[in-house]
């Protein structure tokens, strides 16, 4: 029990009980000190019980306050009006009507009966509700058109009450909105964009029509029913989520509704539960990557084919190869003869780079198939047996998967081109899907790295 008080709160408001005892001692003393002829004193004590109380306004009564106001939205409810609701409001109105007519005193006690079974549903609702905190549990990794499940917990902390006919709703969206706002501007003469020289400037305010920017789409859109929830326990429900785009969600807040125990409104409590998820592209074999996945394939293993310590792979003999790099074993077993091959010393080292346009570049619907297929041959080589990095225009080089993923569900186009040369410098073989034309590519770019061309 102690352990749940607030005790700066309860420090906080002891002090301004203490602050304006005093303030209000100095000022009978002020008046005392008027009544007896002594002028000074009177100044003297009526500003320190005006001081007093401006200090204890200041600094006790606003921290209060914002408690208060906080454990208000904390446990704050909406209401809506059922179908039902409306039909009992409306005979209990006529009862009434009918009551007032006939002053009939069966009359009377049915109203009387008939509001305070509102009032009982009001309360055992609103006790049922406090009593319950909810849990949201999110997958870590979300792909785009994938369906994966998202599990919602709801206790009940009550350890006598149980919990009837609850729902986990998602709270509605706000709307889109004008509205305005002041902007600081300068006020110049003659204007800056007639090519003359300003004579003076003077600092300006202007209103302006704004509208505020829509909220970030929702994470769960579909409500969760708990028929029943006994005292002291805890259950959990799964729902199946699938985003159509990558993108960043939030879910700024759900909703614990219920229409227990009459079903005359349909009461939610606001539970300030922010989550948010960041959906990584889609990674799955589309045409487009199986279509330029045996070329990549073919491009890098004639790259890391090369003189080495470790064996790469065992092929046909040809009249080009060496004898000493004939197989003997394996010549032996399979009747044919065989050759070694090993790898390079540099090894099987692979960058994925994503050459982001600028804005306006490509067609949107391109530049989101460039995205997804980067993710999808960042998904595919990561789990070959090479060593895979990935690069981009604001990316810090990383070997991460789900960092470049991340950063491809983000990205947007860029504002200009960055120099093509800081991505394939090095040894690694490149896979670069860019939207740069053939004939501004470098002609040493061409031998250590695959272009895919977004169209």
């Amino acid at each position: 029990m102690f352990a749940a008080v607030d005790r700066g709160a309860w420090i906080r408001f002891f002090v301004a009980i203490f602050g304006l005892l005093l303030a209000f001692a100095s000022a009978m003393l002020s008046t005392v000190s008027r009544e007896s002829g002594n002028l000074l004193a009177t100044a003297i004590l009526a500003s320190a019980a005006l001081l007093l109380a401006g200090v204890v306004g200041v600094a006790t009564v606003p921290y209060l306050a914002r408690r208060v106001m906080v454990r208000r939205v904390r446990d704050a409810f909406d209401y809506e009006v059922t179908r039902e609701g409306i039909i009992y409001l409306g005979l209990t109105l006529l009862i009434g009507i009918a009551a007032l007519n006939t002053g009939n005193n069966l009359h009377f006690l049915v109203v009387a009966a008939m509001l305070a079974a509102i009032v009982v549903s009001g309360v055992a609702s609103a006790v049922m509700l406090r009593g319950l905190r909810l849990e949201i549990n999110l997958p870590e990794h979300v792909f785009a058109e994938q369906t994966v499940a998202a599990r919602l917990t709801l206790q009940n902390l009550r350890k006598f009450i149980p919990a009837f006919s609850v729902s986990i709703v998602p709270l509605k969206t706000r709307k889109v909105r004008k509205k305005l706002e002041w902007k600081r501007t300068t006020f110049a003469f003659p204007p800056q964009r007639t090519g003359r020289r300003t004579w003076f400037r003077w600092p300006d305010l202007t209103v302006r029509l704004v509208r505020t920017p829509p909220a970030a789409p929702e994470i769960i859109r579909v409500p969760v029913y708990f028929p029943y929830l006994p005292a002291g326990e805890s259950a959990h429900g799964d729902v199946e989520i699938k985003f159509d785009r990558r993108g960043r969600y939030v879910q700024e807040g759900f909703g614990v509704a219920s229409r227990f125990p009459f079903s005359f409104l349909l009461k939610t409590r606001r539970v300030p539960v922010t989550r948010e998820i960041i959906v990584y592209p889609r990674v799955d074999a589309t045409d487009e990557l199986l279509e330029v996945l045996p070329m990549i394939t073919g491009e890098f293993e004639s790259f890391v084919r090369g003189r080495g310590y470790d064996l790469y792979r065992i092929r046909e003999y040809t009249p080009e190869d060496s004898a000493r790099h004939v197989d003997w074993k394996a010549t032996a077993k399979s009747g044919s003869l065989k050759v070694r091959e090993f790898t390079r010393e540099d090894e099987r080292k692979l960058r994925v780079v994503f050459d982001n346009p600028k804005a306006g570049a490509v067609p949107p619907q391109a530049y989101e198939s460039a995205v997804a297929l980067t993710a999808s041959l960042a998904g595919h080589f990561a789990g070959e047996n090479a060593q895979v990095t990935f690069a981009a225009d604001g990316f810090n080089e990383s070997a991460d998967l789900y960092n470049f993923l991340e950063y491809l569900a983000l990205v947007q186009p860029g504002e200009g081109i960055v120099p093509l040369e800081q991505f394939c410098l090095t040894n690694e073989y490149n896979v670069v899907v860019t939207s740069r034309a053939r004939g501004s590519i470098p002609n040493p770019l061409w031998q250590s790295a695959y272009f895919i061309f977004i169209k």
